[in-house]
This record gives C-alpha cells, sequence and structure tokens, in this order.
C-alpha cells in the first residue's frame, strides 16, 4: 500500500487549521508544547502530527488541565516514563492494560470520520487517550479494540464514550466492593493477589446478566419476532 503523502502547514496555516491566534501557537512552542517545525530557510513547516498535537492541548486546556500540567505530561512521556507513571498523571494509578502508540493518521483508521475534537475531548477526560511525544497513547488495547469494532458496527463513538463513561461508574463501585471485602476479612495487602478471582464474578455475573436480560426479550416459542 501506497504512503499517504504528508501534509505540511506554514505557521499561519496550523494556527487556522487548530482554530487558535498565531500568536498562541508561538507561544505553545517557546514552551516546548509542540515539537520542533522542520525547517526550510527561515521557513517553519508543521504537519498533521503537530496539528494533532494542538488539538490534543484544546482537549486538556476545556478539560481544565493548566498549561503547566500540560507540559508535565509531555516532558514525561518524551523522557520515557513508563507505564505506571502514566497512569499516575492520568489520574488512573496503575494498570494491567497495555497501552497502545497512535499516530494521529492510525486513531483516525480505527475511527473512520468519528475523530472530532469533541470526541478527542471526552477520550482525553475518560483518560483513555494521552499524548506520548508525537504519538497518541490510549491506555488499553482492549478498550481501543472494542470501541473501534463497536464504531464499524454502526455505534457512534460519542455514545461508545459515553457509555464507557457510565460503565466506568459502576467499575468504580463495583472495585470498592472487592476492596472493602477483602479489606474487612483478610488483609488490604491481599488486594493484589485476588485481583483475578474480583476480574471472574464480574464476567460471570455480566454473562449472566446478558443471558437473563436476552431471555427476557426474546419471542415466546413458536412465535415469530415482529418485524
Amino acid at each position: 500500500m501506497q504512503a499517504k503523502p504528508v501534509r505540511e502547514y506554514r505557521t499561519e496555516e496550523l494556527a487556522e487549521a487548530a482554530g487558535i491566534p498565531v500568536r498562541t501557537l508561538r507561544f505553545y512552542r517557546e514552551r516546548k508544547l509542540l515539537p520542533p517545525p522542520r525547517r526550510e530557510g527561515r521557513i517553519a513547516w508543521y504537519d498533521d502530527h503537530h496539528l494533532a498535537r494542538l488539538r490534543t492541548i484544546a482537549g486538556l486546556l476545556e478539560r481544565g488541565h493548566t498549561l503547566g500540567g500540560i507540559a508535565e505530561l509531555t516532558a514525561a512521556f518524551e523522557n520515557g516514563r513508563d507505564v505506571g507513571q502514566l497512569g499516575e498523571l492520568l489520574g488512573i494509578g496503575w494498570s494491567e492494560e497495555t497501552p497502545v502508540r497512535l499516530t494521529p493518521e492510525e486513531l483516525a483508521d480505527y475511527f473512520e470520520g468519528e475523530v472530532t475534537p469533541e470526541n478527542l475531548a471526552a477520550s482525553l477526560d475518560l483518560g483513555y487517550l494521552a499524548v506520548d511525544g508525537d504519538a497518541i497513547v490510549h491506555v488499553s488495547r482492549r478498550l481501543l479494540d472494542v470501541s473501534s469494532a463497536l464504531v464499524r458496527e454502526g455505534v457512534p463513538l460519542a455514545a461508545v464514550l459515553e457509555t464507557g463513561r457510565r460503565v466506568r461508574e459502576h467499575a468504580d463501585a463495583m472495585a470498592l466492593l472487592f476492596t472493602e471485602l477483602i479489606s474487612d476479612h483478610i488483609s488490604p495487602e491481599a488486594l493484589t493477589r485476588l485481583r483475578p478471582l474480583a476480574k471472574s464474578v464480574v464476567e460471570a455475573e455480566l454473562t449472566m446478566a446478558m443471558d437473563r436480560l436476552l431471555a427476557s426479550t426474546a419471542p415466546p416459542s413458536g412465535q415469530a419476532p415482529s418485524s
């Protein structure tokens, strides 16, 4: 497959594409929030990676992050912090999920036509996405695969993200239940060791709940489903 041609922008063109003033773009560059542009004489050339970074900054600012915090996050990634530190910076703690590095083009391929500023901001707010140098990091291979599969089936990404937000509320409640159960009756130190038991219970209960739901909506035996 032939590689896509790299689109490049002059300073004014990039600022216009990102919806920000040129002086703001220069300020971000001075603060090292943007990678250096390619230089051709006195002309600075930017590409879609820079545009994706600007949109990510806009999404983080919209969610209440400060420029100092964004700079810290960017510097942490570029200095090679590990996955655990990534989780701490995103406010989700240690995770056994596998992060996935994506270029802006690869992210667009996963969710063709659905990578809007609003969906990007929602993904940042949930902690699904973060910036890693010129790339984007999705914090969970499993969530990335599931959400992209749902979008391919015709579910809008905005609806997938809103459902993810609601699922997280229930997941937080279940995690609290198991944490209290194990801490009260065994010890807090046993939490890590007994995590697989909690996961097994949740998977079994969800499977049985889906079975009950499908059974309650199925037509009576011998009756054709209504059109």
